[in-house]
Protein backbone atom coordinates (compact mmCIF):
# COMPACT_ATOMS: atom_id res chain seq x y z
CA UNK A 1 0.00 0.00 0.00
CA UNK A 2 2.45 2.66 1.27
CA UNK A 3 5.97 2.51 2.63
CA UNK A 4 6.37 2.78 6.40
CA UNK A 5 7.84 6.27 6.11
CA UNK A 6 4.80 7.47 4.18
CA UNK A 7 2.38 5.77 6.57
CA UNK A 8 4.04 7.43 9.54
CA UNK A 9 3.72 10.84 7.93
CA UNK A 10 0.09 10.17 6.96
CA UNK A 11 -0.76 9.22 10.54
CA UNK A 12 1.02 12.30 11.88
CA UNK A 13 -1.15 14.40 9.57
CA UNK A 14 -4.33 12.45 10.44
CA UNK A 15 -3.71 12.80 14.17
CA UNK A 16 -3.27 16.53 13.68
CA UNK A 17 -6.46 16.74 11.62
CA UNK A 18 -8.44 14.97 14.35
CA UNK A 19 -7.09 17.35 17.01
CA UNK A 20 -7.91 20.33 14.80
CA UNK A 21 -11.44 19.00 14.21
CA UNK A 22 -11.89 18.67 17.98
CA UNK A 23 -10.65 22.23 18.52
CA UNK A 24 -13.00 23.61 15.87
CA UNK A 25 -16.14 21.70 16.87
CA UNK A 26 -15.84 21.32 20.63
CA UNK A 27 -14.07 24.66 20.80
CA UNK A 28 -17.24 26.70 20.38
CA UNK A 29 -18.86 24.56 23.11
CA UNK A 30 -16.07 25.42 25.52
CA UNK A 31 -16.00 29.05 24.43
CA UNK A 32 -19.75 29.41 24.92
CA UNK A 33 -19.46 27.90 28.40
CA UNK A 34 -16.71 30.37 29.31
CA UNK A 35 -18.83 33.28 28.06
CA UNK A 36 -22.02 32.20 29.84
CA UNK A 37 -21.72 34.65 32.81
CA UNK A 38 -20.81 37.55 30.52
CA UNK A 39 -23.32 37.33 27.67
CA UNK A 40 -26.36 36.03 29.60
CA UNK A 41 -27.83 38.09 32.43
CA UNK A 42 -31.21 36.40 32.96
CA UNK A 43 -32.25 32.78 33.29
CA UNK A 44 -33.93 32.93 29.87
CA UNK A 45 -30.72 34.22 28.27
CA UNK A 46 -28.64 31.53 29.97
CA UNK A 47 -31.00 28.88 28.64
CA UNK A 48 -30.54 30.32 25.15
CA UNK A 49 -26.75 30.00 25.47
CA UNK A 50 -26.97 26.44 26.80
CA UNK A 51 -29.47 25.38 24.13
CA UNK A 52 -27.21 26.76 21.41
CA UNK A 53 -24.63 24.09 22.28
CA UNK A 54 -26.90 21.44 23.80
CA UNK A 55 -27.63 19.51 20.57
CA UNK A 56 -23.99 19.48 19.46
CA UNK A 57 -21.61 18.83 22.35
CA UNK A 58 -22.04 15.04 22.37
CA UNK A 59 -21.36 14.68 18.65
CA UNK A 60 -18.40 17.04 18.91
CA UNK A 61 -16.82 14.81 21.55
CA UNK A 62 -16.47 12.09 18.91
CA UNK A 63 -13.47 13.94 17.49
CA UNK A 64 -11.73 13.74 20.86
CA UNK A 65 -12.44 10.01 21.10
CA UNK A 66 -11.15 9.49 17.55
CA UNK A 67 -8.02 11.47 18.36
CA UNK A 68 -7.36 9.34 21.44
CA UNK A 69 -7.98 6.19 19.43
CA UNK A 70 -5.58 7.33 16.73
CA UNK A 71 -2.83 7.94 19.28
CA UNK A 72 -3.48 4.55 20.88
CA UNK A 73 -3.37 2.65 17.58
CA UNK A 74 -0.77 4.59 15.62
CA UNK A 75 1.56 5.84 18.37
CA UNK A 76 1.55 3.30 21.23
CA UNK A 77 4.79 4.62 22.76
CA UNK A 78 3.35 8.13 22.75
CA UNK A 79 0.09 6.92 24.27
CA UNK A 80 1.79 4.97 27.06
CA UNK A 81 4.35 7.67 27.87
CA UNK A 82 1.92 10.59 27.76
CA UNK A 83 -0.67 8.88 29.93
CA UNK A 84 1.89 7.83 32.53
CA UNK A 85 3.66 11.20 32.52
CA UNK A 86 0.54 13.37 32.41
CA UNK A 87 -1.78 11.06 34.34
CA UNK A 88 -3.11 13.56 36.89
CA UNK A 89 -3.39 16.39 34.35
CA UNK A 90 -5.31 14.16 31.92
CA UNK A 91 -7.52 12.97 34.77
CA UNK A 92 -8.42 16.60 35.53
CA UNK A 93 -9.21 17.19 31.85
CA UNK A 94 -11.50 14.16 31.91
CA UNK A 95 -13.27 15.47 35.02
CA UNK A 96 -13.86 18.87 33.42
CA UNK A 97 -15.16 17.25 30.24
CA UNK A 98 -17.58 15.14 32.29
CA UNK A 99 -18.80 18.10 34.34
CA UNK A 100 -19.89 20.04 31.26
CA UNK A 101 -22.67 17.68 30.09
CA UNK A 102 -23.68 17.06 33.69
CA UNK A 103 -24.13 20.81 34.16
CA UNK A 104 -26.08 21.12 30.90
CA UNK A 105 -28.48 18.28 31.74
CA UNK A 106 -28.99 18.79 35.49
CA UNK A 107 -29.33 22.57 35.44
CA UNK A 108 -32.95 22.41 34.30
CA UNK A 109 -34.01 19.73 36.81
CA UNK A 110 -34.94 22.32 39.45
CA UNK A 111 -36.24 25.88 39.12
CA UNK A 112 -34.39 27.06 42.24
CA UNK A 113 -32.17 30.03 41.19
CA UNK A 114 -29.37 28.87 43.50
CA UNK A 115 -29.41 25.40 41.95
CA UNK A 116 -29.22 26.82 38.44
CA UNK A 117 -26.57 29.39 39.36
CA UNK A 118 -24.39 26.63 40.80
CA UNK A 119 -24.55 24.63 37.58
CA UNK A 120 -23.98 27.77 35.51
CA UNK A 121 -20.70 28.43 37.33
CA UNK A 122 -19.82 24.74 37.03
CA UNK A 123 -20.30 25.03 33.28
CA UNK A 124 -18.13 28.16 33.19
CA UNK A 125 -15.39 26.54 35.30
CA UNK A 126 -15.38 23.31 33.29
CA UNK A 127 -15.05 25.18 30.01
CA UNK A 128 -12.28 27.43 31.31
CA UNK A 129 -10.25 24.67 32.94
CA UNK A 130 -10.56 22.37 29.92
CA UNK A 131 -9.34 25.06 27.54
CA UNK A 132 -6.54 26.09 29.90
CA UNK A 133 -5.33 22.54 30.58
CA UNK A 134 -5.28 21.61 26.91
CA UNK A 135 -3.18 24.70 26.24
CA UNK A 136 -0.85 23.97 29.16
CA UNK A 137 -0.31 20.42 27.89
CA UNK A 138 0.46 21.77 24.42
CA UNK A 139 2.88 24.32 25.86
CA UNK A 140 4.76 21.64 27.75
CA UNK A 141 5.53 19.87 24.49
CA UNK A 142 7.84 22.74 23.58
CA UNK A 143 9.54 22.61 26.97
CA UNK A 144 9.85 18.83 27.04
CA UNK A 145 8.57 16.46 29.70
CA UNK A 146 10.69 14.65 32.25
CA UNK A 147 10.82 11.01 31.20
CA UNK A 148 13.45 8.57 30.01
CA UNK A 149 13.55 5.07 28.52
CA UNK A 150 15.82 2.33 29.78
CA UNK A 151 17.36 -0.36 27.56
CA UNK A 152 14.08 -2.32 27.65
CA UNK A 153 12.08 0.77 26.56
CA UNK A 154 10.44 1.10 29.94
CA UNK A 155 9.47 4.69 30.60
CA UNK A 156 10.50 6.39 33.84
CA UNK A 157 8.52 9.62 34.25
CA UNK A 158 9.49 12.18 36.86
CA UNK A 159 7.00 15.05 36.83
CA UNK A 160 4.27 16.50 39.04
CA UNK A 161 1.12 18.41 38.18
CA UNK A 162 2.57 21.67 39.50
CA UNK A 163 5.72 21.01 37.49
CA UNK A 164 3.60 21.37 34.36
CA UNK A 165 2.40 24.84 35.36
CA UNK A 166 5.47 26.75 34.20
CA UNK A 167 5.03 30.39 33.09
CA UNK A 168 5.41 29.55 29.38
CA UNK A 169 2.96 26.64 29.58
CA UNK A 170 0.44 28.87 31.35
CA UNK A 171 0.90 31.49 28.61
CA UNK A 172 0.09 28.88 25.96
CA UNK A 173 -2.89 27.89 28.12
CA UNK A 174 -4.10 31.50 27.98
CA UNK A 175 -3.65 31.48 24.18
CA UNK A 176 -5.95 28.45 24.12
CA UNK A 177 -8.50 30.19 26.35
CA UNK A 178 -8.50 33.36 24.22
CA UNK A 179 -8.77 31.36 21.00
CA UNK A 180 -11.80 29.40 22.22
CA UNK A 181 -13.44 32.47 23.76
CA UNK A 182 -13.26 34.07 20.31
CA UNK A 183 -14.71 30.92 18.74
CA UNK A 184 -17.48 30.79 21.33
CA UNK A 185 -18.30 34.49 20.86
CA UNK A 186 -18.72 34.11 17.10
CA UNK A 187 -20.82 30.97 17.63
CA UNK A 188 -23.21 32.74 20.01
CA UNK A 189 -23.35 35.70 17.66
CA UNK A 190 -24.36 33.30 14.88
CA UNK A 191 -26.75 31.06 16.85
CA UNK A 192 -28.59 33.49 19.13
CA UNK A 193 -30.40 36.79 18.82
CA UNK A 194 -31.23 39.81 20.90
CA UNK A 195 -29.10 40.81 23.86
CA UNK A 196 -27.07 37.59 23.90
CA UNK A 197 -26.02 37.95 20.26
CA UNK A 198 -25.27 41.65 20.74
CA UNK A 199 -23.02 41.05 23.73
CA UNK A 200 -21.24 38.18 21.99
CA UNK A 201 -20.63 40.35 18.92
CA UNK A 202 -19.15 43.09 21.12
CA UNK A 203 -16.82 40.62 22.85
CA UNK A 204 -15.50 39.07 19.63
CA UNK A 205 -13.14 41.96 18.69
CA UNK A 206 -11.67 42.04 22.19
CA UNK A 207 -11.14 38.29 22.19
CA UNK A 208 -9.41 38.57 18.81
CA UNK A 209 -7.07 41.28 20.12
CA UNK A 210 -6.23 39.31 23.27
CA UNK A 211 -5.56 36.20 21.21
CA UNK A 212 -3.27 38.05 18.79
CA UNK A 213 -1.27 39.65 21.62
CA UNK A 214 -0.87 36.37 23.51
CA UNK A 215 -0.02 34.47 20.32
CA UNK A 216 2.75 36.97 19.51
CA UNK A 217 4.01 36.85 23.10
CA UNK A 218 4.19 33.05 23.01
CA UNK A 219 6.12 33.18 19.73
CA UNK A 220 8.62 35.72 21.06
CA UNK A 221 9.08 33.67 24.24
CA UNK A 222 9.60 30.55 22.15
CA UNK A 223 12.55 32.21 20.41
CA UNK A 224 14.47 32.06 23.66
CA UNK A 225 13.55 28.47 24.46
CA UNK A 226 15.82 25.63 23.45
CA UNK A 227 14.20 23.58 20.73
CA UNK A 228 14.97 19.98 19.84
CA UNK A 229 16.78 18.75 16.75
CA UNK A 230 17.76 15.23 15.70
CA UNK A 231 21.56 15.36 15.53
CA UNK A 232 22.22 11.89 14.15
CA UNK A 233 21.21 9.96 11.08
CA UNK A 234 17.70 8.63 11.39
CA UNK A 235 15.87 6.13 9.22
CA UNK A 236 12.27 7.24 8.61
CA UNK A 237 11.31 3.63 7.93
CA UNK A 238 13.43 2.11 10.71
CA UNK A 239 12.26 0.28 13.85
CA UNK A 240 10.21 2.07 16.51
CA UNK A 241 13.02 2.52 18.99
CA UNK A 242 13.54 6.10 20.24
CA UNK A 243 16.99 5.23 21.61
CA UNK A 244 18.47 4.73 18.14
CA UNK A 245 19.11 8.46 17.64
CA UNK A 246 20.70 11.42 19.38
CA UNK A 247 18.96 14.73 19.98
CA UNK A 248 20.49 18.16 20.51
CA UNK A 249 18.86 21.19 22.10
CA UNK A 250 19.27 24.45 20.19
CA UNK A 251 18.02 27.88 21.18
CA UNK A 252 15.26 28.90 18.79
CA UNK A 253 15.23 25.39 17.38
CA UNK A 254 11.45 25.25 17.19
CA UNK A 255 11.58 27.69 14.26
CA UNK A 256 13.87 25.45 12.18
CA UNK A 257 11.06 24.08 10.03
CA UNK A 258 9.83 27.58 9.22
CA UNK A 259 13.35 28.70 8.35
CA UNK A 260 13.89 25.66 6.13
CA UNK A 261 10.53 26.09 4.38
CA UNK A 262 9.57 29.81 4.44
CA UNK A 263 6.19 28.96 2.88
CA UNK A 264 5.20 27.47 6.25
CA UNK A 265 5.09 30.98 7.73
CA UNK A 266 1.74 31.23 5.98
CA UNK A 267 0.27 29.03 8.73
CA UNK A 268 0.77 31.41 11.71
CA UNK A 269 0.06 34.39 9.44
CA UNK A 270 -3.30 32.78 8.63
CA UNK A 271 -4.09 32.71 12.35
CA UNK A 272 -3.56 36.49 12.57
CA UNK A 273 -5.53 37.24 9.41
CA UNK A 274 -8.42 35.03 10.53
CA UNK A 275 -8.45 36.68 13.98
CA UNK A 276 -8.56 40.08 12.31
CA UNK A 277 -11.47 39.06 10.10
CA UNK A 278 -13.36 37.55 13.04
CA UNK A 279 -12.88 40.73 15.06
CA UNK A 280 -13.66 43.25 12.33
CA UNK A 281 -16.44 41.73 10.22
CA UNK A 282 -20.06 42.67 10.84
CA UNK A 283 -21.39 39.35 9.57
CA UNK A 284 -21.83 36.58 12.11
CA UNK A 285 -21.34 33.71 9.64
CA UNK A 286 -18.09 35.20 8.34
CA UNK A 287 -16.87 35.76 11.88
CA UNK A 288 -17.58 32.15 12.84
CA UNK A 289 -15.78 30.73 9.80
CA UNK A 290 -12.84 33.04 10.49
CA UNK A 291 -12.62 31.98 14.14
CA UNK A 292 -12.65 28.35 12.99
CA UNK A 293 -9.61 29.12 10.85
CA UNK A 294 -7.97 30.69 13.90
CA UNK A 295 -8.28 27.30 15.63
CA UNK A 296 -7.04 25.45 12.55
CA UNK A 297 -4.02 27.69 11.98
CA UNK A 298 -3.05 27.88 15.66
CA UNK A 299 -2.98 24.12 16.20
CA UNK A 300 -1.29 23.62 12.83
CA UNK A 301 1.40 26.17 13.76
CA UNK A 302 2.30 24.12 16.82
CA UNK A 303 2.33 20.89 14.84
CA UNK A 304 4.60 22.32 12.16
CA UNK A 305 7.00 23.74 14.75
CA UNK A 306 7.25 20.43 16.63
CA UNK A 307 7.64 18.13 13.61
CA UNK A 308 9.02 15.47 13.65
CA UNK A 309 8.83 15.43 17.46
CA UNK A 310 5.73 14.06 19.16
CA UNK A 311 6.84 14.15 22.79
CA UNK A 312 10.24 15.70 23.59
CA UNK A 313 12.04 14.63 26.76
CA UNK A 314 13.57 17.36 28.92
CA UNK A 315 15.51 14.98 31.18
CA UNK A 316 16.81 12.64 28.44
CA UNK A 317 16.56 14.31 25.00
CA UNK A 318 17.65 11.12 23.21
CA UNK A 319 14.50 9.44 24.57
CA UNK A 320 12.27 11.97 22.79
CA UNK A 321 9.52 10.41 20.73
CA UNK A 322 9.35 11.34 17.06
CA UNK A 323 7.23 10.48 14.05
CA UNK A 324 9.99 8.14 12.84
CA UNK A 325 10.49 6.04 15.99
CA UNK A 326 7.26 5.92 18.02
CA UNK A 327 4.73 4.35 15.65
CA UNK A 328 3.07 0.98 15.38
CA UNK A 329 4.23 -1.47 12.73
CA UNK A 330 3.64 -0.79 9.06
CA UNK A 331 0.94 -3.48 8.95
CA UNK A 332 -0.94 -1.87 11.83
CA UNK A 333 -0.68 1.59 10.32
CA UNK A 334 -1.92 0.34 6.95
CA UNK A 335 -4.83 -1.59 8.49
CA UNK A 336 -5.86 1.35 10.67
CA UNK A 337 -5.67 3.68 7.67
CA UNK A 338 -8.17 1.52 5.79
CA UNK A 339 -10.50 1.51 8.81
CA UNK A 340 -10.14 5.26 9.24
CA UNK A 341 -10.87 5.96 5.58
CA UNK A 342 -14.08 3.98 6.01
CA UNK A 343 -15.19 5.58 9.29
CA UNK A 344 -14.00 9.18 8.97
CA UNK A 345 -16.36 10.17 6.11
CA UNK A 346 -19.30 8.90 8.20
CA UNK A 347 -18.29 11.11 11.12
CA UNK A 348 -17.78 14.12 8.82
CA UNK A 349 -21.16 13.60 7.14
CA UNK A 350 -22.90 13.19 10.50
CA UNK A 351 -21.29 16.38 11.80
CA UNK A 352 -22.39 18.31 8.72
CA UNK A 353 -25.87 16.80 8.84
CA UNK A 354 -26.52 17.63 12.48
CA UNK A 355 -25.33 21.22 12.04
CA UNK A 356 -27.49 21.61 8.94
CA UNK A 357 -30.52 20.07 10.66
CA UNK A 358 -30.14 22.30 13.72
CA UNK A 359 -29.32 25.44 11.74
CA UNK A 360 -30.99 28.70 12.66
CA UNK A 361 -30.96 30.89 15.72
CA UNK A 362 -32.06 29.74 19.18
CA UNK A 363 -35.01 31.79 20.43
CA UNK A 364 -36.58 31.96 23.87
CA UNK A 365 -40.04 31.03 22.57
CA UNK A 366 -38.63 27.87 20.98
CA UNK A 367 -37.07 26.83 24.29
CA UNK A 368 -40.32 27.32 26.20
CA UNK A 369 -42.35 25.56 23.52
CA UNK A 370 -40.16 22.46 23.23
CA UNK A 371 -39.08 22.18 26.88
CA UNK A 372 -35.36 22.26 26.20
CA UNK A 373 -32.51 22.65 28.71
Amino acid sequence: MFEVETLRFIWWALTGILLIAFAVTDGYDLGSAMLLPFVAKTDSERRIVINSIGPFWEGNQVWFVLGGGAVFAAWPLLYATAFSTLYLALFLVLVTLILRPVAIVYRSKLADPRWRAGWDWTLFASGTLTALLFGVAFGNLFLGLSFAFDADLRSHPAITLFGLLSPFALLVGLVSVAMLVLHGATWLWLKTEGAVATRAARLAPWAAIVFAVLFIAAGIWLLGIEGYRISSLVSPDGPSNPLMKTVARVRGGWFANFDAQPRLWAVPVLAFIAAGVAGLTRRAAVAFVASAFVCIATVATGGVALFPFLLPSASAPDSSLTVWDASSTGTTLATMLIVTLAILPVVVLYTLWIHRTMRGRVRAEHIDEHGSY
